[in-house]
């Protein structure tokens, strides 16, 4: 067998019955040019002993991997932009495999330019190359910063010419698989809801419940479990959320259909990472509105929240539900204290002294934004206190010593450093930290389209891990 000893497939989603997805196969590509794999997730579910060959074979040919019955294209509705849509479900791509990591979490392979599916409508089921460059990217800034995502597992070059409106064409296509902590998404419900299959209901409640969430109490009776499970939704959607927050990051397209039941970030499309505190700055640029702008993001996890609840109307009473909802904010408030904390690398002090840290930094990179870019205050001030000289003596000094700085230093000192020690790591040497800002990412497409120069790519993805191992979040 190509794949080592620590290869575990699972597939469990398949276990739902074929009224959940459909099996499909990939389109057969002209091409497969293998342009970027990870063999760091790979090692950690037993593929990265596949050659090149191999590799290309399981994800640009997508021959089936060992005990995986093979592809499906699966079934969702979704509100977009909160109008309804049930026309919706994988009309890209599809989950290829299921299989447990060296923890025991279930994990998916799946799919993202795979090809048309009885889901395309009239789309023609491909990726644009430049767009699974940018996924990649963001999978791996999200991940060096700790946040709970979704990781760029292979992206491989497949020689069409694609035709799209909002980037210069034809443009060059590729297949993208993504390694994913669930792809079952609010949506999912969505769909069982809209034909009031409350069967349906309580087979997705289970089916959550064992695979996802293993260590909360089940009965087996959906109006018991349903609040259960969305209690967890809503906890882990919190965790997700706030370290958006904390990262400057805006994901640009908050649908039902792009929210899934782990609190795991994924599908990255016009995402985008604040180059400086705006609370309106929004990602997509047809999000005329400004419905999923970052200071709204919160509210929109929420909003969504509730879409997944009504879905559970089917099988649960509505005090139940409305009290697992309730669940959110709260926990919300003190996940955003704790992401600001572990970005600045300090000890928790206290819920009183969370929220004042999470206050002094927006009020600081809100009065200085014309100074200060989000990254570098993070980066400046990790340890905390032990930062004060290195930051203080830094590029960004005169923001640092305004009352909006002084007030800050007070809030992060109120708090012990967490990870002084990391404060040794050559990355911290520098003056500037590791960003992925959208000026850099069109530069680094810009050599991959006009020269097919790679090295950029390559060079920001071990840059980007290097942050990763400084921060060690």
């Amino acid at each position: 067998m190509p794949v080592s000893s620590a290869y575990r497939p699972e597939p469990r989603f398949f276990d739902l019955g074929d009224e959940y997805g459909d099996a499909v196969r990939a389109a057969d590509f002209p091409q497969a040019i293998l342009r970027f794999r990870n063999d760091r997730a790979a090692a950690q579910v037993g593929l990265e002993t596949l050659t090149d060959q191999e590799w290309v074979a399981h994800f640009g040919r997508f021959e089936a991997l060992p005990g995986q019955p093979g592809p499906v294209a699966m079934r969702y509705h979704g509100h977009q932009f909160r109008t309804y849509n049930p026309d919706l479900g994988d009309g890209r791509g599809f989950l290829f495999a299921q299989l447990r990591d060296a923890s025991g979490r279930l994990l998916d392979l799946g799919t993202k330019g795979s090809g048309q599916t009885p889901w395309s409508r009239s789309g023609d089921g491909r990726l644009t190359l430049k767009g699974g460059v940018r996924e990649v990217l963001a999978a791996e800034m999200l991940e060096a910063l700790g946040l709970p995502t979704s990781r760029a597992f292979s992206l491989i070059e497949t020689g069409e010419a694609l035709e799209r409106g909002d980037e210069p064409s034809p443009t060059r296509s590729a297949v993208l698989v993504r390694l994913s902590h669930s792809h079952v998404r609010f949506g999912t419900f969505q769909r069982a809801a809209y034909f009031d299959r409350v069967d349906m209901i309580g087979d997705l409640i289970r089916h959550v419940l064992e695979l996802y969430y293993p260590e909360l109490p089940r009965t087996g009776d959906p109006a018991i479990d349903g609040p259960v499970m969305l209690e967890a939704v809503a906890r882990a959607s919190a965790r997700l959320v706030a370290r958006w927050t904390a990262a400057g990051f805006v994901h640009g397209v908050l649908n039902t259909d792009n929210l899934n039941v782990t609190g795991e970030s994924f599908d990255y499309g016009p995402w985008r990472f604040l180059p400086a505190y705006e609370p309106g700055f929004t990602a997509a640029y047809f999000d005329r509105t400004g419905l999923y702008a970052y200071a709204r993001q919160p509210e929109a996890v929420f909003w969504n929240l509730q879409q997944l609840a009504a879905c559970l109307r089917l099988v649960a009473e509505s005090e139940p539900l409305i009290d697992a909802l309730n669940t959110y904010g709260p926990a919300y408030g003190a996940e955003l204290a704790g992401a600001f904390r572990r970005r600045l690398g300090v000890a928790d002090a206290g819920e009183a002294a969370g929220t004042a840290l999470v206050e002094a930094t927006l009020a600081l990179l809100k009065a200085h934004k014309a100074a200060l870019r989000f990254e570098p205050v993070f980066f400046d001030w990790f340890g905390g206190e032990a930062s004060s000289a290195r930051a203080l003596e830094g590029p960004r000094a005169a923001a640092y010593r305004s009352p909006e700085g002084e007030a800050f230093q007070a809030a992060l000192v109120a708090q012990a450093p967490d990870r002084p020690e990391r404060l040794s790591h050559a990355y911290f040497a520098g003056s500037e930290p590791q960003e992925m800002l959208i000026d850099e990412v069109e530069a680094i497409w810009a050599a991959v389209d006009r020269d097919d120069d790679w090295t950029p790519f390559h060079d920001k993805i071990v840059a980007t891990r290097a942050a990763g191992a400084a921060y060690g979040l």
